[in-house]
Formats: structure tokens, sequence, C-alpha cells
């Protein structure tokens, strides 16, 4: 189970970079070398792509397990020899970077990618963005807490008003004569 979750992760994010590569016409060498250098340091302060740092360390190990359960007399050459991959391609880390840069550049002026790297390398935007999961988990918090009242609320005065109105207005059902004949309406 853990695989396929790991699996389609990946998957997920092959997709998403390959989206981003096919629809992006503009290639790296289109955008001037002070745009990208400003979408770098945008990158940075943000920590935009740190998230992606375990992609390689996870892939390798998801690797090594499956080589291992098919080949388990050779765990010890597995794992050296997967190591050894993941290492000679860690340096492909930079291709996403250049890939981020190009993004950012495409979706933000200099003087834009300027401001972002300012506001978060300050103090307040490195507060901001080591608080912000928290904040938004207790901003989801608040939100269902608070839509659970409205639900509860809007029934019980829907309902409430909609008794009123149907009781007022209630339909008596036909009944029959003492043939057992119903009424014909």
């Amino acid at each position: 189970m853990i695989r396929q979750a790991v699996f389609g992760r990946t998957a997920a994010l092959a997709i998403l970079l390959s989206g981003v590569a096919l629809s992006a016409p503009v290639s790296a060498q289109e955008i001037p070398a002070d745009h990208l250098k400003a979408a770098r340091d945008a990158i940075a302060a943000l920590n935009a792509t740190d998230r992606f740092d375990a992609i390689l360390p996870n892939l390798a190990e998801r690797l090594k397990n499956e080589y291992t359960v098919a080949s388990p007399n050779f765990q010890t050459q597995i794992s050296k020899t997967v190591e050894a991959e993941a290492l000679a391609l860690a340096p492909r880390r930079a291709d996403l970077e250049k890939e981020v840069a190009v993004t950012f550049a495409k979706s933000f002026t200099v003087d834009e990618l300027k401001q972002i790297a300012s506001f978060y390398s300050s103090p307040v935007g490195k507060k901001y963005l080591q608080t912000l999961p928290l904040v938004q988990r207790e901003t989801m918090r608040a939100a269902e807490i608070w839509a659970n009242g409205i639900s509860r609320d809007l029934t019980a005065n829907s309902t409430a008003k909609l008794r009123t109105v149907m009781d007022a207005n209630k339909v008596k059902a036909p009944t029959a004569d003492a043939t057992g004949n119903a009424p014909k309406p």
C-alpha cells in the first residue's frame, strides 16, 4: 500500500512536471539571465522546491525494497548498487530547479520576484513560511466548526419555519363514503 502511495505521488509529480514542460514553449534560454536569477532567489526564499528533496531517496528506497523482496540473498549488493545509482542521478535535481525557475520567471516580472524574495527572506516572511502550515490547519478547523454550526442552525431554523407552513396548510386526505368508494375529485 505504501509502495502504491509513493508510486502514485511520483507519477503525479511526473505528470505535473511533464505538463509544465510541454505546455511551456518558453525555454530557459529565452528568459534573460537576470530574470532567472530573480526567480531562483524567490524560489530559495520560499523554499519552494524543498518538498521535492525526498523524491530521489524515496524512489531509491522503494527500488531497494522491491529488489530485496525479489532477491533477498543479494540485499547488500542491491543496496550498494541502488544507492550508487541514486547518487549518480542526484545532479539531475538541478534540472528540476531550472524548470521551476522558468515557471516562476514566466509567472512574475523581475521586480515582482525581487519583492517576493525580499519579503520571504525577511524575519516576518520567514515566520510566515514557518507558521503557515499551523495557520492553515487551524483555519480549516475553524471553518469546519463554523460550517457545522451554520448547518445545524440552517436545518433547525428551516425545519421550524417549514413545519409552521406545512401545519397551517394541511391537506385532508380523502375519505371513503359508506360504500367504500373514495369521493371523486
